[in-house]
């Protein structure tokens, strides 16, 4: 048989044929005199048991061992990790399933969705009574980067903290007003006197044991990149917010 022949029969690509030689699965067939190469029946059963191996989903290296004749996996070891890592998969769609329904029966994803559902449902409370405020779609987008990168300790005092927000008229308040403060100071340096009003209110919107007490790591690569994301008086508000929850200032 020629390649396109032995190919058409197994029903894979002359492509497929030629790659296969080429990782060493399927021998190399003699060539005639006039250089074509000369497939047999046997060529054929390899080729075609190859198919039925990726078929089922096994690498080629997988299936190298399975051919080897001599040290490698035996065929009913290679398809039980096989199966043993299809059920991994299968688990981990069936939850990913579960959580994109959970979202989905949520009702209406916030502009910053997909996020958890406890989120989503923090920030479908809290906002009809928040400002159009830049600092406070910035404040949200943080608070979607850290309900995704924090660990669970860290996430569930995210959460207490959006819900003290969330759960006050009073809290989201104040809330609005630190954002209106921060939002005038876009376009101000970190020595303009408004500041220091600024901090003094969004402190007041931050839980104590939101901040651990002791000096603030303000080098914290989190904490750089947000002031780097600011103009350098919001960075400075919040520096001097921050150091006055810590009890680093009166």
């Amino acid at each position: 048989m020629r390649i396109g022949e032995l190919a058409a029969a197994v029903g894979v690509t002359t492509r497929t044929v030629r790659h296969y030689h080429h990782q060493g699965l399927l021998p190399e067939p003699e060539r005639l005199a006039n250089g074509y190469r000369d497939y047999t029946l046997r060529h054929a059963v390899v080729l075609a048991r190859i198919r039925r191996l990726t078929e089922l989903g096994l690498g080629l290296a997988e299936v190298r061992d399975v051919l080897a004749d001599d040290a490698g996996k035996d065929l009913v070891e290679v398809l039980t990790e096989l199966d043993e890592d299809l059920a991994r998969q299968e688990a981990g769609i069936r939850g990913r399933r579960q959580r994109l329904r959970a979202l989905l029966d949520a009702g209406e994803l916030p502009a910053e969705g997909p996020v958890s559902p406890e989120l989503a449902a923090l920030f479908a409370e809290t906002a009809p009574r928040l400002a159009d405020s830049p600092m406070a779609a910035r404040d949200r987008e943080v608070f979607a980067l850290l309900d995704t990168v924090a660990d669970p300790a860290a996430r569930e005092r995210l959460m207490s903290l959006a819900a003290a927000i969330a759960g006050s008229l009073q809290a989201t308040a104040r809330a609005n007003e630190a954002y209106a403060l921060l939002d005038a100071l876009a376009d101000a340096g970190p020595g303009d006197p408004r500041v220091a009003e600024a901090a003094r209110v969004l402190a007041g919107c931050i839980p104590r044991d939101a901040v651990p007490d002791g000096a603030v790591d303000h080098e914290d690569g989190f904490l750089r990149a947000l002031y780097a994301d600011l103009a350098p008086a919001q960075a400075a508000a919040i520096r001097r917010a921050l150091d006055i929850v810590s009890g680093q200032r009166p």
